[in-house]
């Protein structure tokens, strides 16, 4: 039974992990960490929280590596201020949650979204960034390309596929949508952008309760927009055309790029034009049967190139 306005407490599940809280760049966030080691962090994208990790965390810090997962500004049992949802701002607080968890150094890995932030923050931080693994994203000139390009066409293409991002512009209404009859939204956006195969297992049953829940946390479903909300807007302001130019070069850590065939929010196309920005790096590996969360989908596997490409 899903409660109508969880705790935000209610994220912090048990496991071989332990939670904490970090004052970074002005603001608390929520944490699950386990291992020792060079540290690994690890960025959740839109309707999820730091538990979109379960799989890799244990699997790292078995591996030596100290594993954090982060939820992101807005979400889970993390601070939720009424600002700060720019690219600015949130490269911020991971830059400055890597050295308030003692690191010089991250290997950054996210997904969609959070993806978008490990390429910013490589080029907003560069000296804090090791590497750099985009799960299911793109960097976030080449998601822009990809949308204007194809804005003309009716049933293809980038815009097509986020359409959600233009529908979450108008004021009030997604959040109502959001949170409607449980976040049901929430199994709707998954299950639209899910591969096939990991929509008939057991496992996309029992973890979908688990994201409405944390959607249901009061606020979250706000701050969740608000992303959106700057990424549209800043194209037509001086901080949008700042943020242009400066994530517009290579980006100097070393790039590792995992996304499926059957993703249909950001497509397969989109994340290979993203070897643009990208400095030291190998083809993007695009899997088929798989969509828009491998980390989900393919847990084993997603581990497995990871700590290829991180060791």
């Amino acid at each position: 039974m899903l409660e109508l306005t969880p705790d935000p407490s209610i994220v912090r599940a048990d496991g071989p992990w332990t939670h904490r809280d970090v004052s970074a760049n002005g603001i608390r966030l929520h944490v699950a960490e386990c291992g020792e080691g060079p540290l690994v962090l690890f960025l959740h994208g839109f309707a999820e929280y730091w538990w979109a990790w379960h799989h890799q965390l244990p699997a790292l810090a078995e591996a030596g590596f100290r594993a954090v997962a982060v939820d992101l500004r807005g979400y889970g049992d993390s601070d939720k201020p009424p600002r700060g949802y720019d690219a600015w701002t949130l490269a911020g607080d991971v830059g400055g949650l890597i050295k308030a968890l003692g690191a010089r150094q991250a290997h950054l890995v996210g997904h969609a979204w959070g993806g978008m932030l490990a390429w910013t923050v490589a080029a907003l931080h560069p000296r804090l960034v090791a590497t750099v693994t985009s799960v299911g994203g793109a960097h976030p000139l080449a998601l822009k390309s990809a949308v204007k390009r194809s804005a003309w066409r009716v049933s293809r293409g980038q815009a097509r596929a986020t359409g959600h991002l233009f529908r979450f512009q108008v004021p009030m209404a997604p959040e109502k949508w959001l949170v409607r009859d449980g976040a049901a939204a929430v199994e709707t956006l998954f299950s639209a952008w899910s591969g096939e195969r990991w929509r008939s297992t057991r496992e996309f049953t029992e973890a979908l309760p688990a994201f409405r829940q944390a959607m249901l946390v009061p606020g979250v479903a706000h701050s969740a927009l608000e992303y959106y909300r700057w990424a549209f807007r800043a194209q037509f302001r001086g901080d949008g055309r700042r943020f242009t130019e400066a994530v517009g070069r290579r980006v100097s850590a070393p790039v590792l790029q995992l996304h499926g065939t059957e993703d249909t929010c950001i497509l397969a196309d989109t994340a290979r034009a993203s070897v643009h920005w990208a400095g030291p790096h190998g083809e993007p590996r695009i899997w088929p049967d798989i969509g828009h969360f491998p980390h989900l989908e393919a847990p084993d596997r997603v581990t497995e190139s990871l700590l290829d490409f991180v060791r």
